[in-house]
């Protein structure tokens, strides 16, 4: 602790368990060990946030997002807060630095405040490499003949994540390790480029031939999900269209002309 007028004391910290790509929850409490009252308005005044750093100190994720004081508080008094963190990605050793920031004009470390600094050991978003598929139109040789091809099985119960296809769809040698690569990673959907056996413009957009790119501008296609979120559908296919999500298009699923949509 430095002293001064903006000189947080911290007294103890907790951090649920981190996962790649997920929020957790983190409680500090600290101590206004300054001389000037912490108050938050409706948009500036003190604030608590915090930044990802690797092991040596450097940067990795700037510039949490806020969370504002309950009430002002005065030097000398303790204040407990809850912050929504999110881990980043991949899995590995963090420096997770808590501070405070007066809105717009400072942050307290850079007016010779402390920040607390903790090692987080960040886990793989998901646990076990499971996989699990739906075929949606029903069940169909040719995808079963494909995913018993692939290096990591898929399993019927218990999946960590749940990829999706249609009747008909071929997914490439490497599909299931790829996805669940990206899951680890931290990424809550993923989808490889898509292929058709005849010509579709509709899916052009969706063809691939590029790398990972987690700003893809459309919704991904015959996605693979964490457990527990379903699907939404475009261009009559199984979709995912939130925040979260990676389009890798190092690979691609074979779709028939024709797999339950409508025609083009």
């Amino acid at each position: 602790m430095t002293a001064g007028p903006l000189a947080p004391r911290w007294l103890a910290w907790e951090l649920d368990p981190a996962r790649a790509g997920a929020t957790a929850t983190a409680r500090v409490s600290v101590e206004n060990a300054g001389t000037a009252t912490w108050r938050t308005t409706d948009r500036a005044g003190v604030r608590a946030s915090f930044h990802w750093l690797d092991v040596l100190g450097n940067p990795i994720v700037w510039d949490g997002p806020r969370t504002p004081l309950p009430h002002p508080v005065a030097p000398g008094e303790r204040v407990e807060l809850e912050l929504a963190v999110t881990a980043p990605r991949p899995p590995g050793a963090y420096l997770l630095a808590f501070d405070l920031v007066e809105e717009h004009r400072f942050w307290f470390a850079e007016v010779g405040g402390t920040p607390l600094e903790v090692e987080v050991e960040v886990a793989p978003r998901i646990a076990t490499r499971t996989l699990a598929v739906q075929v949606h139109g029903g069940a169909d040789p040719v995808t079963a003949a494909a995913l018993a091809a692939q290096e990591e099985p898929v399993v019927e119960t218990g999946a960590a994540a749940v990829a999706h296809l249609v009747a008909g769809a071929v997914p490439p040698p490497g599909w299931s390790r790829l996805l669940l690569d990206a899951h680890e990673e931290g990424w809550e959907a993923v989808a490889t480029a898509v292929a058709t056996a005849g010509r579709d413009r509709e899916l052009e957009p969706w063809r691939g031939g590029g790398g990972r790119n987690p700003r893809f501008g459309g919704p991904l296609l015959l996605p693979s999900l964490l457990a527990g979120i379903e699907p939404s559908e475009y261009v009559g296919l199984p979709a995912y269209a939130g925040a979260e999500g990676l389009f890798d298009g190092r690979l691609a699923v074979t779709l028939p002309r024709r797999s339950g949509r409508r025609p083009t």
